[in-house]
């Protein structure tokens, strides 16, 4: 009896904790759970946890197989990333398994998946459903007799010095990543069904996957610009993604190492895998290109409060203020791109917002001489930041009886008409009745 009752006890003050999951209001206080193949990887891949650590994140190590692994207690997550580093794992210990993965990032939250040659079918199930196919052959790998670095120059071309990057400060920051990237690993394609998923980090036209230790009898499956090294994906509900095809891209011997890309004379005491690596992590866990926005107010020109419902031909205004998380604190969102629509079945106004510089963006326009229940809508999708889908619902009435102009402009020919006939009809009866 007094078992049960201290187990309720404890689980009454664990639940506030539990329920602890990403905030919108404060990105980067999360927990992140690792996956390790082996326990090894921890100091195998220090730098890239160390970075993590010192950014404020919680990690937690646990091995793939561990026998207790969850991802929920009592209906609550318990963290709100996952970093998989175990690419030959066959089957998860405890009650994590693909189904419970997809639905950890369909809940919103963020997953860094790494494979390798020995990838199995299950690191390869998961990539599959966020749009990304690994070369079928297990013993593929991507291999550039062009873009190689040249400390593999009596290799097999295998160690891939990458400098095709996405083109985008918010997924990879301002700082330029001036050194080619280190890649030794699998290739993959992206399905081009799913318009979510898209290349980071991409193979140069000389690259083709195949098996190193083998000769071609046959073309490669994978070959140049259809082969991704690093792609990413940020679902409908914001969920990010990175799937990578090489464990040793996050390893502390390919950021330490020098690079010199084949038929360069560009010779980096160090590789851009740290600098490419943080930058890709800060995105995917929010630190940057997150926005969050306000409620969407309107009101007649001239007035402050929102009105129930406007009246055709009335003169508004709107504004919605947009921020964005700088990794420490909410700073205005600054763009010229930001649009409203006023949307009844289809847009009848659609205006872009000018900003005031201080994350506040406005407009102002006319109702339209249609009545009916329209809708702010603002819909905003740009490359890397969240996206922002608001809307708020108003009714428009048409003119009240008593609210016609007594005298409509565009009635003047009639007026004149009526009164030509009658100035016609007085002169007619006047010819006919005096004249001889």
């Amino acid at each position: 009896m007094n078992l049960s009752r201290s187990v309720a006890l404890i689980s009454l003050f664990l639940l506030p904790l539990l329920s602890f999951s990403f905030s919108v209001d404060n990105p980067t206080d999360r927990r992140v759970l690792v996956l390790l193949e082996d326990l090894s990887l921890k100091s195998s891949h220090s730098i890239f946890f160390n970075t993590l650590k010192s950014r404020g994140f919680d990690l937690d190590f646990k091995l793939a197989e561990d026998s207790k692994l969850a991802l929920q207690r009592y209906g609550q997550y318990l963290y709100d990333g996952l970093i998989i580093f175990a690419p030959s794992t066959e089957r998860f210990g405890g009650s994590l398994d693909s189904k419970s993965i997809a639905d950890f990032v369909d809940s919103g939250r963020d997953l860094i998946l790494s494979a390798d040659t020995s990838a199995s079918d299950l690191i390869r199930g998961i990539a599959l459903e966020c749009g990304v196919d690994f070369d079928e052959d297990s013993s593929a790998m991507v291999i550039d007799h062009s873009s190689f670095s040249v400390s593999d120059v009596d290799g097999d071309h295998t160690l891939v010095a990458a400098d095709d990057l996405v083109k985008s400060q918010v997924i990879l920051g301002k700082n330029k990543i001036e050194a080619p990237v280190l890649f030794k690993g699998v290739a993959h394609s992206l399905n081009p069904t799913n318009n979510l998923v898209m290349k980071v980090l991409s193979a140069s036209p000389s690259a083709y996957s195949a098996n190193p230790s083998s000769k071609l009898t046959s073309p490669p499956h994978l070959t140049g610009p259809a082969i991704s090294l690093v792609s990413v994906m940020q679902a409908r509900n914001n969920a990010r993604v990175v799937i990578s095809g090489s464990l040793q891209l996050f390893s502390d011997k390919l950021f330490r190492s020098g690079v010199q890309k084949a038929g360069s004379p560009n010779k980096y005491e160090k590789s851009g895998n740290e600098q490419f690596v943080t930058e890709l992590s800060k995105w995917v866990f929010h630190e940057r290109g997150h926005l969050k926005a306000g409620s969407l107010v309107h009101h007649r020109v001239g007035e402050t409060d929102e009105p129930a419902i406007y009246r055709i031909k009335d003169d508004l205004e709107f504004s919605v203020e947009i921020l964005e998380w700088s990794g420490k604190s909410w700073e205005p969102y600054v763009a010229d791109d930001v649009q409203v629509q006023f949307y009844m079945m289809s847009p009848y106004v659609l205006k872009t917002l000018s900003t005031d510089k201080k994350g506040l963006f406005h407009t102002s326009f006319k109702v339209p001489d249609v009545y009916g229940v329209f809708q702010f809508k603002v819909e905003y999708e740009k490359l890397g930041y969240t996206t922002l889908s608001l809307s708020k619902q108003i009714p428009v009435r048409p003119y009240r009886h008593n609210e016609y102009e007594r005298f409509i402009p565009t009635a003047y020919p009639y007026y004149g008409a009526c009164f030509t006939t009658m100035a016609g009809f007085f002169v007619f009866s006047f010819v006919y009745l005096y004249h001889k």
